[in-house]
């Protein structure tokens, strides 16, 4: 099982994919848990720009897109393997996230449209696995720059509810689960659990 967890910045990923990671162990799998930017060498190339107040261009924004296809392919072993030894996966983040960040046109009022729009990212990232099960933890945007720490340019309200939006219309679309993270962090996971037993066979 390969589960990935999207969402803006600050929409509290990271916690959530601890807990959700923990949930999985007490049931006896052997859980790999994975990020993007990975760490290799493209990895934290792409965090030093993530910093650059130009990050939010659409000519910066292909050449993230460009890294971050590139950095992907880094973790396709890693995947691989974790799926033949039957370990679940847990990302933080995967090609969706470039869907919704790196497409300059913006979200489409159709499906047809958007996959137009994106039809390059796509391309870009066709030899990338996609995940079993997508889980958007969406949250307001005034909430998640309250939690951001303001490192990276991506982290301003205008962009974020651009973003936000994008993440929406890809939910609904692609069979997301949509999960309310404006809610305390014991609800959320509730939440992610619910969404998850049905796929492994388990009850909560």
């Amino acid at each position: 099982m390969y589960i990935c967890l999207e969402g803006i910045d600050g929409s509290g990923k990271s916690t959530q994919i601890l807990l959700l990671e923990k949930w999985l162990s007490d049931y006896g799998y052997e859980v790999l848990r994975i990020f993007e930017p990975t760490n290799s060498s493209t990895g934290k190339l792409i965090r030093e720009i993530l910093k650059d107040p130009r990050a939010t261009n659409d000519n910066f924004q292909k050449t993230l897109a460009l890294l971050f296809a590139a950095d992907r392919m880094v973790l396709m072993d890693t995947i691989e393997a974790a799926e033949e030894a039957g370990k679940a996966i847990i990302s933080d983040r995967c090609f969706y996230s470039s869907i919704a960040y790196q497409n300059p046109q913006g979200v489409q009022n159709s499906k047809q449209r958007l996959d137009s729009d994106a039809s390059w990212l796509y391309e870009l990232n066709k030899f990338i696995k996609k995940p079993d099960m997508v889980i958007l933890l969406d949250l307001d945007v005034e909430k998640a720059i309250s939690r951001c720490d303001g490192s990276d340019s991506f982290e301003n309200k205008v962009f974020l509810e651009k973003i936000r939006n994008r993440y929406l219309e890809l939910a609904k679309t692609n069979d997301f689960f949509v999960i309310n993270a404006n809610n305390g962090i014991n609800k959320i996971h509730e939440d992610i659990k619910k969404a998850v037993s049905p796929k492994i066979g388990r009850c909560i």
